[in-house]
């Protein structure tokens, strides 16, 4: 299994880390999701490869933005 480690800024609460959660989940190969906005910090691991863009975007289109 891969993991995309990311460093994720603009989460302020666990209702931020929930919509990321949520958001991720969607894409199929996303097998678990961890969030942390104390720690500006996602987690995803992975059972197939998908692009980081797409992780990226998905973050980025809940209006965080992504620092790889």
């Amino acid at each position: 299994m891969n993991e995309i480690n990311l460093k994720v800024n603009g989460m302020a609460c666990t209702g931020c880390e929930n919509r990321v959660k949520n958001a991720l989940k969607t894409i199929d190969g996303v097998e678990n999701v961890e969030a942390s906005f104390e720690k500006c910090f996602v987690k995803v691991e992975l059972s197939k490869d998908i692009s980081l863009e797409v992780i990226k975007e998905a973050i980025e289109d809940l209006g965080f933005s992504v620092n790889g």
